[in-house]
């Protein structure tokens, strides 16, 4: 190995590597970097000449990664990756405008408690969309998003809001003994309902729930109007917990594998914003 590949090569050539081997092609390094294909390659060559190493094999229609090529471009993209983030971190002013995606239930008893703190600490204003029953799919673009799952995202950035449990609650004067035979009130949604409850702690399964709620939110509200006795997240009705409107009915906490979680890609939201928007919304 030369001399000269002990000292660090230019960074456009760097950049053109690493656009190149996870492109799969200098024509598409090309647009996205801004250049021209002939300089890409050219860029690339004269970063094989600094390091004293082939990085790709050239052939008539295709290139692929040598062994050099294959192992260092984990290191490349690692390094390229905290050069971002610290100098997003560090100088970034960040986006004025975020659009955050989640379902009624979250937005009433979960942002909107919480929105003037976001905008204070994202330095942003918001636009929060709700989507419908069975339109939870989290995609990866513009949008932050919360949605309902285990940790199996695809998003480059996500955290879990809460610790999922789940138990009975009810207005404060249905707390009298027996509440397992009073009315319940069913909730449609990802999360488990009556029937595994009843499972998980050898309840009975009825009554059968006369009133069907699409939303938690919905639920909770017919719970705290004296309706019945919901299935409610816990950490999701907190407030109305803590101000006496809803008291919790038993002992059983079903504590699930699932929660919402918080996600997003980095075309939606920088890393300051994103760990602003990660200390509001995990915050109890």
């Amino acid at each position: 190995m030369s001399e000269s590949s002990y000292t660090l090569p230019p960074l456009e050539w760097v950049r053109a590597f690493e656009a190149t081997a996870r492109l799969g092609s200098f024509t598409a390094a090309a647009q996205e970097t801004g250049l021209t294909q002939p300089a890409v390659s050219q860029r690339i060559a004269n970063l094989e000449k600094h390091l004293g190493a082939q990085l790709f094999i050239r052939q008539p229609r295709t290139i692929a990664l040598t062994v050099e090529g294959e192992t260092w471009l984990p290191h490349v993209q690692r390094a390229l990756s905290g050069l971002s983030d610290s100098s997003e971190m560090l100088f970034a002013s960040g986006r004025s405008r975020l659009t955050l995606s989640a379902s009624q239930s979250v937005i009433a008893m979960w942002l909107a408690p919480r929105m003037s703190q976001l905008c204070d600490a994202t330095n942003a204003e918001f636009s929060i969309q709700s989507y419908t029953l069975g339109g939870q799919e989290a995609t990866t673009d513009n949008t932050v998003q919360i949605r309902y799952g285990a940790d199996d995202w695809s998003h480059d950035y996500q955290i879990p809001l809460f610790k999922e449990q789940l138990a009975p609650v009810g207005a404060p004067h249905l707390v009298a003994a027996g509440w397992e035979q009073l009315p319940r009130i069913g909730c449609t949604g990802p999360r488990p309902d009556w029937d595994h409850y009843a499972a998980r702690f050898g309840i009975p399964l009825t009554p059968i729930p006369q009133i069907r709620m699409d939303t938690m939110n919905g639920a909770v509200a017919a719970a705290r109007a004296g309706q019945g006795v919901a299935l409610a997240s816990l950490p999701l009705c907190a407030s109305e917990l803590t101000d006496g409107s809803l008291v919790q009915l038993g002992g059983d906490i079903y504590d699930h594998n699932e929660t919402y979680w918080l996600v997003a890609t980095r075309s939606a939201i920088g890393r300051r914003q994103w760990q602003a928007l990660c200390d509001v919304l995990t915050a109890p």
